[in-house]
């Protein structure tokens, strides 16, 4: 009797929306993305896989995504840390690399990034990237400032942001 009641129902095997069923429904993925679509860019990651205050390079793609920019210098931000900009000056190497050089190493130095460390970056525009740093364990590590009062700061003041414990 069961049986029956399948077979009126429409219920067998193979049909319905079963995973990979033979079943002549419509797919609920989005269609591939269209070639002419513009190719964006905005968020990435770095390993720091060698000296972790040496300049950093970025994604080629990144690169690309900014079309010929080359900003001289970009502000990074880091995430629940403030609204304090550290100023970043930018090498381009000619062959597309865009690297972190002088200043990078006072934000590492006062974000804790170490080697292991994975650093997420998102673009804001302007320039500005917003940063999250995780530890070799892939765990955020969380900061806060201190200092409400942080225009007048050069970025040769290397002052760490506090991490809580």
């Amino acid at each position: 009797m069961a049986s029956t009641s399948r077979t009126r129902t429409g219920r067998g095997r193979g049909r319905g929306r079963g995973r990979g069923g033979r079943g002549g429904g419509s797919s609920s993925l989005p269609p591939p993305p269209s070639s002419t679509l513009p190719l964006i860019i905005e968020e990435f990651f770095i390993v720091i896989y060698e000296d972790p205050l040496v300049k950093k390079a970025l994604p080629k793609k990144f690169a690309d995504y900014l079309d010929g920019q080359e900003p001289a210098k970009v502000y990074l931000r880091a995430a629940d840390c403030g609204p304090r900009l550290w100023t970043v000056e930018v090498l381009f190497d000619g062959q597309g690399r865009m690297y972190l050089d002088k200043g990078w190493e006072n934000f590492a130095i006062a974000h804790g990034v170490d080697f292991g460390c994975y650093v997420h970056f998102k673009y804001e525009g302007d320039d500005v990237l917003t940063v999250k740093v995780f530890d070799g364990t892939m765990c955020r590590k969380y900061y806060y400032s201190d200092d409400e009062d942080t225009d007048d700061e050069s970025d040769d003041d290397v002052k760490p942001c506090i991490h809580p414990l």
